[in-house]
Protein backbone atom coordinates (compact mmCIF):
# COMPACT_ATOMS: atom_id res chain seq x y z
CA UNK A 1 0.00 0.00 0.00
CA UNK A 2 1.79 3.47 -0.90
CA UNK A 3 0.47 6.80 0.98
CA UNK A 4 2.14 9.79 0.75
CA UNK A 5 4.49 10.62 2.57
CA UNK A 6 6.20 7.61 1.42
CA UNK A 7 5.48 4.26 1.92
CA UNK A 8 4.08 3.09 4.76
CA UNK A 9 3.50 -0.35 6.91
CA UNK A 10 0.87 -2.04 8.48
CA UNK A 11 1.35 -1.68 12.57
CA UNK A 12 -0.03 -4.69 14.05
CA UNK A 13 -2.37 -2.12 16.32
CA UNK A 14 -4.49 -1.59 13.00
CA UNK A 15 -8.09 -3.08 13.77
CA UNK A 16 -7.77 -4.47 9.69
CA UNK A 17 -4.39 -6.53 10.18
CA UNK A 18 -3.63 -7.31 6.36
CA UNK A 19 -2.90 -11.29 7.68
CA UNK A 20 -6.67 -11.20 7.89
CA UNK A 21 -6.91 -10.68 4.06
CA UNK A 22 -4.45 -13.56 3.34
CA UNK A 23 -7.18 -15.94 2.93
CA UNK A 24 -8.38 -13.99 -0.06
CA UNK A 25 -5.09 -13.01 -1.34
CA UNK A 26 -3.22 -15.82 -0.87
CA UNK A 27 -5.89 -18.86 -0.69
CA UNK A 28 -3.59 -21.51 -1.35
CA UNK A 29 -2.36 -21.84 2.27
CA UNK A 30 -3.22 -20.50 5.96
CA UNK A 31 -0.70 -18.17 6.07
CA UNK A 32 -2.74 -16.23 8.56
CA UNK A 33 -1.98 -18.64 11.08
CA UNK A 34 1.86 -17.63 10.88
CA UNK A 35 1.16 -14.13 11.62
CA UNK A 36 -1.83 -14.18 13.68
CA UNK A 37 -0.29 -13.21 17.02
CA UNK A 38 3.05 -12.92 16.26
CA UNK A 39 3.91 -9.27 16.23
CA UNK A 40 7.44 -9.81 15.40
CA UNK A 41 7.05 -11.71 12.29
CA UNK A 42 4.17 -9.61 11.14
CA UNK A 43 6.29 -6.31 11.84
CA UNK A 44 9.15 -7.50 10.27
CA UNK A 45 7.09 -8.66 7.44
CA UNK A 46 5.35 -6.01 6.90
CA UNK A 47 8.60 -3.61 6.57
CA UNK A 48 10.40 -5.58 4.00
CA UNK A 49 7.11 -5.69 1.79
CA UNK A 50 6.60 -2.26 2.16
CA UNK A 51 10.30 -1.29 1.66
CA UNK A 52 10.00 -3.93 -2.05
CA UNK A 53 6.54 -2.04 -2.66
CA UNK A 54 8.34 1.68 -2.19
CA UNK A 55 10.90 0.02 -4.62
CA UNK A 56 8.96 -1.12 -7.13
CA UNK A 57 7.36 2.52 -7.33
CA UNK A 58 10.42 4.10 -7.74
CA UNK A 59 11.47 1.72 -10.34
CA UNK A 60 8.09 2.26 -12.44
CA UNK A 61 8.07 6.15 -11.50
CA UNK A 62 11.71 6.36 -13.30
CA UNK A 63 11.14 4.33 -16.14
CA UNK A 64 8.35 7.08 -16.73
CA UNK A 65 11.22 9.61 -16.24
CA UNK A 66 10.35 11.04 -13.14
CA UNK A 67 13.30 11.99 -10.70
CA UNK A 68 13.14 9.73 -7.14
CA UNK A 69 14.60 10.38 -3.79
CA UNK A 70 14.10 7.89 -1.35
CA UNK A 71 14.86 9.44 2.30
CA UNK A 72 15.82 7.71 5.73
CA UNK A 73 16.72 10.07 8.67
CA UNK A 74 13.42 12.05 9.83
CA UNK A 75 11.62 12.34 12.69
CA UNK A 76 9.06 9.03 12.17
CA UNK A 77 6.97 10.26 15.20
CA UNK A 78 6.42 13.49 13.90
CA UNK A 79 5.57 12.33 10.63
CA UNK A 80 3.40 9.54 11.43
CA UNK A 81 1.35 11.83 14.00
CA UNK A 82 0.55 14.32 11.12
CA UNK A 83 -0.05 11.91 8.63
CA UNK A 84 -1.26 8.62 10.14
CA UNK A 85 -2.85 9.62 13.60
CA UNK A 86 -5.67 6.98 14.21
CA UNK A 87 -5.13 5.06 11.25
CA UNK A 88 -2.80 1.91 12.42
CA UNK A 89 -0.52 3.02 9.72
CA UNK A 90 3.43 4.59 10.27
CA UNK A 91 5.92 5.63 7.60
CA UNK A 92 8.53 3.18 6.45
CA UNK A 93 11.02 6.15 4.57
CA UNK A 94 10.21 9.13 2.91
CA UNK A 95 10.37 9.79 -1.35
CA UNK A 96 10.39 12.71 -3.18
CA UNK A 97 8.71 12.49 -6.89
CA UNK A 98 9.05 14.82 -9.70
CA UNK A 99 11.42 16.60 -11.86
CA UNK A 100 14.70 17.93 -10.82
CA UNK A 101 16.72 20.51 -11.51
CA UNK A 102 19.12 19.20 -13.95
CA UNK A 103 21.26 21.87 -12.47
CA UNK A 104 21.02 20.71 -8.91
CA UNK A 105 20.86 17.05 -9.39
CA UNK A 106 23.66 14.59 -7.98
CA UNK A 107 25.01 12.43 -11.15
CA UNK A 108 24.87 9.11 -10.85
CA UNK A 109 27.11 7.62 -7.08
CA UNK A 110 29.45 4.92 -7.53
CA UNK A 111 28.47 1.50 -6.77
CA UNK A 112 30.47 -1.52 -5.60
CA UNK A 113 31.23 -4.02 -7.59
CA UNK A 114 29.60 -7.44 -7.87
CA UNK A 115 32.36 -8.96 -6.16
CA UNK A 116 32.47 -6.90 -3.23
CA UNK A 117 28.69 -7.37 -2.27
CA UNK A 118 27.77 -10.81 -3.64
CA UNK A 119 29.60 -14.39 -2.73
CA UNK A 120 28.69 -17.53 -5.28
CA UNK A 121 27.67 -20.36 -3.13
Amino acid sequence: MVRDPGDVLVDVGDPHKVYDKLPKLFPHNDFRSYFAGNKELTESTAFRNSSLQGAYFMIAARALGLDCGPMSGFDQQKLDEAFFAGTGLRSNFLRNLGYGDPDKLFPRLPRLGFEETCQIL
